[in-house]
């Protein structure tokens, strides 16, 4: 078989990526949309070409040996947006997740690395595919090498042949130097001969071959101005030909014998996905996880008793349990069995025999029992569908490790016990299986998985707890996160009712608006086709109304959201479409979603509340993430209408903080400006307008506070002068000049930033009010895109994790507050900013007090916290 070796310019691919995807982020806060863009094109390269050798080449660094020839070579370029930058060590750790190599050499530029390694598998007959978006590289075509071109985004790609380049441009591969050579190169800022552009250039080739043979018969050349032209700009044709030719003999310290692709092991891939948040290529992914399977010493034998009844002297008030669910949905997964531990004895015990037992409920029930579990949330939720309101629970090994370790995102028992170096406990998915492959395994080895798992949480908990005493977090632990997990897991059991038939109604009049929209479309269009179709859609646009094109794939022209977007005001037709557009989603994601996931014995949604995820602490929720719920499109915000208090005469009550990122912003900072405005009340958004731009407040526009706010927020997001350009739809240096002047109205704000990161710098971390740290490895790396990202996570993780932890203390302050006041009013929800609860209409006026107090009185800052409260009869009434 031919090897068939594949090399890809890891740079161009990246910005292109980069640019063709809007702004991403996962739950840590990274930027992630070019490593998203790159990894799709990665996916389908693997699925199609089947590679047996693979190269991604990068760009060592700014200068290089052409810069010895043309010292403005790729001058004037724009620095790279440090989103962007920031990607690049962790797209270098996807490679390694994919075992293929990837590989920089100083001085020179990857097309070199590239143009080497081609060279030599062409030398050897094999078959190779360059991959790039940089037409420099087509120099290299030929019958051996084909060169894959990506145009605009990334899908739309052309796989360059000698006969398909002649066809195409005119012109054959071993002529593109020259070509380059003549018509020079804006974007790398090579000169050429001015005023000659690759029309020209081509028309030269065409009739005198190559540019030597061209100056050689300069006085041939046809157009007074096209000889002057070539005349006075030969040695920049020249140097230009230098510059653009790729070195095909780079002294590179690999060679094809490095290069060889096995494939990649699918767990390591499912790993790095899962880290950088792209749950939905994880099906993408060939075959199940793989188990590792390194040599593992044999487990040490535990002595397990399998209980068939339970009695009051087998629990010592003081037992580690583990309640056994093989799926991560616990509101519906069963119940497998429990693992009781505690000093000497290690129990298993069967589901029907612990909840059909007077005295295990006892026992779960009696707040003098200790208890250590694994997830107290989750404990609480499955022992209360079971009947038993558990108390007691004192420690919890998943919210310690998430607090001691909160970049780490495996916090599974056996992932935390390997960590803490004890390894006497299988993995889960080596005992039950993946995906597919679950299933649950014979009683005695369950029993034997079980009590190991519940073992350790027994013999960690005062080794964790030792830790977070030494980092000053046992009080964010014991007092913040513990009682905060008993009163989400009461919320999740709750539930909130959905009024299924308003859902329905809405979906029904999404359809009547959809086909109105359908109608005018067509009426606009002077013909009926599918909306939904770009082949139908492109040429009723681009041919019959005439509309400018923007891009153009293999299969036609391109519709996609953003090409529309760039066309609204072009045509009445296009913000028709882009409603049409919107509306569908809601339909599909929302309505019909929503639908699937309420439990149709009491008509209620029970989502699951993540506590141990972000970095800031921030929760989110998932199944379904009624965090996300759309708000922008009014009828995104009625969907809150089905949203309903669970019983008669009651209403849901809403309230939220007002501003309270900036607010802790102001409090952290000790910004007087701040401080003084939100003391006096005053708009935040139209003070820093006034500063900002040097008016009068009565001068104000609502697009200068509009562009205030934008920088407002991003201040706190650690947002770059790219970010900002991208949200205002203004150039980088416009957005700069306004971040520049911000700070230097906000001193106190400036001066937090440049003190909170080298505080970082000293200890390695930086911490919220409460404590809560997240760590910062690459704040003094010496790679400038991880170390610009770490300064940037240090900004603004104190201000996100601080408010993050102000409206948990609320919750709890609430939850007391509500039984103090002895009402039936519960809460429902945490949403961002906003807590949802229901309550009885005669409770309204007791919790127009009891709310704000808790909330506003969550902590003392050097400015005031606000909350603003709403109710009615849906969510969608309390706004």
């Amino acid at each position: 078989m031919t090897n068939k070796l594949i090399l890809i310019d890891g740079n161009s691919i990246a910005y292109r990526a980069f640019f063709a995807l809007p702004l991403l982020n996962n739950d840590k806060g990274v930027y992630t949309n070019a490593i998203y863009g790159f990894t799709n094109m990665l996916l389908k390269i693997l699925e199609t070409e089947k590679p047996t050798h693979m190269l991604v080449a990068f760009d060592a660094g700014k200068t290089t040996f052409r810069h010895k020839t043309y010292k403005e070579y790729k001058g004037g370029r724009q620095k790279t947006p440090p989103e962007l930058s920031e990607q690049f060590p962790l797209l270098r750790d996807l490679l390694d997740a994919f075992s293929i190599p990837h590989y920089q050499l100083e001085q020179y530029e990857a097309d070199d690395i590239i143009g080497t390694l081609a060279k030599q598998g062409e030398g050897k007959e094999w078959e190779v595919n360059v991959i790039s978006g940089d037409k420099d590289l087509l120099q290299l075509v030929s019958d051996n090498i084909t060169v894959s071109l990506t145009k605009k985004g990334l899908s739309d790609i052309d796989a360059y042949t000698p006969s398909f380049m002649l066809e195409k441009m005119e012109v054959r591969p071993e002529q593109i130097i020259d070509m380059k050579a003549l018509m020079g190169d804006s974007s790398d800022n090579i000169p050429g001969v001015p005023g000659i552009g690759q029309k020209t250039a081509v028309k030269l080739l065409k009739q005198y071959e190559t540019l030597d043979n061209l100056f050689d018969h300069l006085n041939e050349v046809s157009g007074k101005k096209l000889k002057e032209k070539l005349e006075n700009h030969k040695q920049d044709a020249y140097m230009s030909k230098e510059l653009v030719t790729i070195s095909c003999d780079s002294p590179l310290e690999i060679g094809l014998e490095d290069l060889p692709y096995p494939g990649y092991q699918a767990h390591k891939v499912s790993s790095m996905f899962k880290e950088l948040g792209f749950q939905s290529l994880l099906s993408r992914i060939d075959g199940e996880d793989a188990e590792d399977t390194e040599a593992r010493e044999e487990l040490p034998e535990l002595n397990v008793t399998i209980l068939e009844e339970i009695t009051e002297d087998l629990f010592t008030g003081e037992e580690a349990v583990v309640v056994e669910m093989l799926q991560d949905n616990y509101h519906s997964a069963p119940i497998e069995g429990f693992g009781i531990v505690n000093a000497e004895h290690n129990y298993f015990v069967p589901t029907e025999t612990a909840v059909k037992s007077a005295v295990f409920k006892r026992w779960a029930e009696d707040p003098s029992m200790k208890k250590y579990v694994f997830d107290a949330k989750k404990t609480t939720v499955a022992l209360l569908n079971k009947g038993i309101d558990v108390k007691g629970i004192t420690f919890d090994l998943l919210l310690a490790s998430y607090l001691i370790n909160p970049s780490e995102n495996h916090h599974d028992i056996p992932a935390i016990c390997h960590r803490m170096g004890e390894k006497e406990v299988l993995y889960d998915e080596e005992v039950y299986g993946k995906g597919a492959k679950l299933k649950v395994p014979e009683q005695e080895l369950l029993a034997d998985h079980v009590s190991r798992k519940t073992r350790l949480i027994y013999q960690l908990k005062d080794r964790m707890e030792e830790q977070l005493k030494e980092n000053q977090q046992f009080e964010l632990f014991d007092e913040l996160e513990m009682p905060l997990a008993i009163i989400l897991g009461e919320m999740e059991h709750t539930g909130v009712r959905v009024d299924i038939n308003r859902l329905e109604e809405m979906g029904t009049e999404l359809q009547r608006r959809l086909k109105e929209i359908e109608e005018k479309v067509f009426e606009l269009a002077g013909e009926e086709f599918n909306l939904n179709s770009p082949k139908q859609l492109g040429p009723i646009l681009f041919e019959k109304l005439g509309l400018p094109v923007i891009k153009k794939t293999k299969t036609g022209y391109s519709t996609s959201a953003d090409i529309l977007e760039q066309l609204q005001d072009q045509h009445e037709i296009i913000p028709h479409l882009l409603l049409y557009r919107q509306l569908g989603k809601l339909q599909s994601t929302y309505i019909e979603g929503l639908l699937k996931v309420v439990h149709r014995d009491n008509n209620k949604i029970h989502t699951r509340f993540n506590q141990a995820l972000t970095q800031t602490g921030r929760l989110s929720s998932t199944d379904p993430n009624l965090q996300n719920i759309p708000i922008r499109l009014e009828e995104g915000r009625k969907i809150r209408q089905a949203f309903t208090a669970s019983e008669e005469d009651w209403i849901v009550f809403a309230a939220d903080y007002s501003q309270i990122e900036l607010r802790v912003l102001a409090h952290i900072a000790n910004d007087e400006k701040l401080i003084e405005a939100f003391n006096d009340n005053k708009d935040i958004h139209t003070q820093t307008a006034m500063q900002v731009f040097h008016v009068a407040e009565d001068e104000i526009t609502s697009n200068m506070r509009r562009q205030a706010k934008a920088v407002n927020f991003g201040i706190v997001y650690g947002i770059s002068d790219y970010g900002l350009s991208q949200s205002l739809g203004i150039t980088r240096k416009e957005a700069k000049k306004f971040i520049d002047r911000y700070l230097d109205t906000y001193l106190g704000v400036r001066d937090y930033m440049e003190e909170i990161i080298q505080e970082a710098k000293q200890t390695g971390y930086v911490s919220t009010m409460m404590n809560r740290r997240r760590y910062l490895p690459d704040i003094t790396s010496r790679n400038f895109n991880k170390r610009s990202f770490a300064e940037r996570t240090a900004m603004n993780t104190p201000i996100q994790g601080s408010a993050a932890d102000i409206i948990k203390l609320a919750m709890i302050n609430l939850h007391q507050k509500l039984k103090d006041e002895q009402v039936e009013a519960r809460m429902l929800l945490q949403v961002h900013d906003e807590l949802i609860l229901e309550a009885p209409k005669g409770e309204i006026d007791k919790l127009k007090t009891i709310v704000p107090s808790a909330m506003e009185g969550a902590v003392e800052l050097n400015v005031p916290l606000k909350v603003d409260y709403a109710f009615g009869k849906t969510w969608y009434d309390a706004k």
